[in-house]
């Protein structure tokens, strides 16, 4: 048994390498990262220097720490020729991670190859990484079901985190991840009950930054959605990345301690504090042990 934090990102040097030989968004010239859409944006190398990830990990009393391709970027909506080479620089990189680093792989959503994907998966990875906004609906769960399928064969979950969301470049630094961040990840999350779910019955699925707190939305649903039973299903979890005691409490009072894990999107954020989030002992042995062993592995 170990702690684990399923959500952080660190960029590794066959990445940062892949990135810095674009000249077309995304891509890095030093470490500013341009994006389309969105202001030039200066990343601190410290937040991506392996040494030092570990030992904050180990400060943390983290066991396993999942990392994933940052999907605000890009890379997964790019055409599949551009977006390979990024790929295969950031399932290099992550592979090659040691402990205790693991990873979630990346594809690209615009040209599903689920056989490239499989591949990747061989690697080791714990699952796959797929852009909340490539899941937003019956359209997308229908492109996106040939690497869905792959994850039910293979016994293995999926993490939606949100994708890029362009058109932020007049508004405040802070506006997308409160703004289309958060919108991506509720629309994800009521697609995966109308659309997903019904094709994947044995999928297991983890969202990010506890789903934009659409499973707070539990009331209005029972009144105005399909008429089915709102309650809490036990193959889909939510992460608590950016969100406190208040948040994480009432998460907990709509679909119960067991569907909560922890995830901390450092470096973007910090894992919280306190990681039972105010709740006790036994809630931050769920979060961080038990959640997160049956999310992986589907044994308890």
């Amino acid at each position: 048994m170990t702690n684990v934090d399923v959500h952080q990102h660190l960029w590794t040097p066959s990445l940062v390498t892949a990135l810095r030989s674009r000249r077309e968004p995304p891509f890095l010239d030093d470490w500013t990262l341009f994006l389309d859409g969105e202001p030039p944006y200066e990343i601190p190398p410290s937040h991506h220097d392996l040494t030092r990830r570990t030992d904050l990990a180990a400060a943390d009393g983290l066991g396993r720490v999942l990392v994933s391709l940052s999907a605000p970027i890009g890379v997964e909506w790019l055409p599949s020729a551009e977006a390979r080479p990024l790929l295969d620089a950031y399932h290099e990189g992550a592979a090659a991670l040691p402990e205790p680093f693991g990873a979630w792989a990346a594809t690209c959503v615009r040209d599903i190859d689920a056989g490239a994907t499989a591949q990747d998966l061989d690697r080791g990875f714990a699952g796959l990484q797929l852009p909340a906004n490539a899941l937003a609906d019956a359209a997308g769960y229908a492109r996106c079901a040939p690497l869905l399928d792959l994850l039910e064969e293979r016994d293995l979950p999926l993490f939606v985190h949100p994708g890029p969301a362009p058109g932020g470049s007049g508004g405040p630094g802070w506006w997308p991840a409160m703004v289309p961040y958060v919108q991506q990840m509720h629309a994800a999350w009521f697609a995966f009950r109308a659309f997903g779910r019904p094709r994947h019955p044995r999928l297991r699925v983890c969202f990010a930054l506890l789903a934009g707190l659409a499973p707070l939305h539990g009331e209005r649903f029972a009144a105005r959605g399909d008429g089915a039973a709102v309650g809490a299903d036990p193959d889909v979890f939510v992460e608590t990345s950016s969100y406190g005691p208040t948040a994480v409490d009432a998460i907990v009072r709509a679909l119960g301690v067991d569907a909560v894990v922890q995830g901390s999107d450092r470096p973007y954020a910090e894992p919280p504090r306190h990681p039972g989030f105010g709740l006790g002992g036994a809630a931050a042995y769920a979060f961080r042990i038990a959640n997160p062993r049956r999310l992986l592995t589907g044994k308890d």
